[in-house]
C-alpha cells in the first residue's frame, strides 16, 4: 500500500484530481474569490499527504511531469498576448518603467519589512525574491543566500494571496482599464495570479502574462544590486 501511494501515477492523479476538484468548487461557488483551484488543490493535496504519510520530497520526486507541462503552460500565455500586440506598442514605454519600478519597490519594501520586524538577514535575504515566479524565485534565493524552499513557499502564497485579493483591491482603488490590472497583477501574484486574470478577461491574462515574465527578469538584475545597498 505504502508503495501505491508513493507512486508517480497516484501522486499525479492525486495533483490533477484536486485541481479539478477546485475548478468545480470556484464554478458551484459562482467563482468566489476565495475558490481559486490553485487554493483548494493545495489544501486538499497537502491534507492526503498528511494522512497518508507521504514524505514532500517523495511527492515532488513523483510529479515532475506536472512541473514540465506548467513551463508550457506559461509559455503558452504568449498566444493571447500576441493577440494584443497592437495595444502593447502603445504601452511599450509605461511597462518599460512600471515593470522594473514596481520589482525595486517589492525588494526594497520586504527587506526593510523583515529588518523592522525583527527579522534577521537571512530572512530577509530569502524574502526579497518573491517577486518572481517560482522557479526563478528559488534559483534567486539560492544565488543571494536565502532558504529556496522557504522562498518557494512564500512566493506560492504570495501568488494566491494576490489572486484572491488582487482583482477586489483594484477594483476597490478604482483600477477598471485590463491593460493596467493584468500588470498589477501577474507583478505580485505569478502564474496563479495570470491563470485567474485569463479566467477574467482575455487582455488582462495576456498583460499578467507579459507582467509575470518582466517581473521575474527585473527582479533577477535589481535584487543582487538592492541587497547589496541594503544589507
Amino acid at each position: 500500500m505504502s508503495g501505491l501511494v508513493a507512486s508517480p501515477v497516484f501522486l499525479v492523479a492525486l495533483t490533477l484530481g484536486a485541481y479539478r476538484i477546485g475548478c468545480w468548487v470556484r464554478d458551484a461557488s459562482g467563482r468566489h474569490a476565495l475558490a481559486q483551484p490553485v487554493l483548494v488543490a493545495v489544501v486538499l493535496v497537502g491534507g492526503a499527504l498528511l494522512a497518508l504519510g507521504v514524505d514532500p520530497a517523495t511527492y515532488r520526486d513523483a510529479t515532475q511531469v506536472v512541473s514540465f507541462w506548467l513551463g508550457a503552460a506559461t509559455v503558452a500565455l504568449a498566444v493571447p498576448l500576441h493577440r494584443q500586440l497592437g495595444r502593447l506598442r502603445g504601452l511599450a514605454l509605461p511597462i518599460l518603467v512600471a515593470v522594473p519600478l514596481g520589482a525595486a519597490v517589492s525588494i526594497v519594501s520586504v527587506v526593510l519589512l523583515a529588518r523592522w520586524t525583527g527579522g534577521d538577514e537571512l530572512l530577509a535575504r530569502t524574502l526579497s525574491p518573491k517577486a518572481a515566479t517560482t522557479p526563478v524565485s528559488l534559483a534567486l534565493s539560492d544565488a543571494v543566500g536565502g532558504v529556496p524552499s522557504l522562498t518557494a513557499a512564500l512566493t506560492i502564497v504570495a501568488g494566491i494571496l494576490g489572486a484572491v485579493a488582487g482583482p477586489a483591491l483594484l477594483t476597490l482603488v478604482r483600477v477598471r482599464d485590463r491593460s493596467a490590472r493584468g500588470l498589477a497583477i501577474g507583478a505580485v501574484s505569478h502564474g496563479i495570479g495570470a491563470s485567474r486574470s485569463l479566467q477574467d478577461d482575455e487582455t488582462e491574462g495576456a498583460f499578467a502574462g507579459l507582467s509575470m515574465g518582466l517581473s521575474a527578469l527585473a527582479t533577477s538584475v535589481l535584487l543582487p544590486v538592492l541587497l547589496a545597498l541594503l544589507l
